[in-house]
């Protein structure tokens, strides 16, 4: 799967069904060659929830399905 199939996917809280934003970047463990988090740019609904429309980071052990059109992540805010 390449960063642009992923970035065409909604990110949601499965606590709530929010729509967080969508992924801007990712970032990789150098040494094991495997993804550490998601970079998410929220949306404008969800950026009053999580401050001034910051990127904010999703950790992999947050993701909990990567779906054909949406990320389902298991997040507090």
């Amino acid at each position: 799967m390449r960063l642009s199939d992923l970035q065409n996917k909604n990110v949601v809280n499965i606590n709530d069904g929010r729509n967080i934003g969508n992924i801007v970047d990712v970032k990789i463990d150098q040494e094991k060659g495997s993804i550490t988090s998601f970079v998410i740019e929220p949306n404008k609904n969800f950026r009053s929830f999580i401050g001034r429309g910051q990127n904010t980071e999703i950790d992999w052990s947050s993701i909990t399905k990567i779906g054909e059109d949406v990320i389902l992540v298991k997040i507090t805010l």
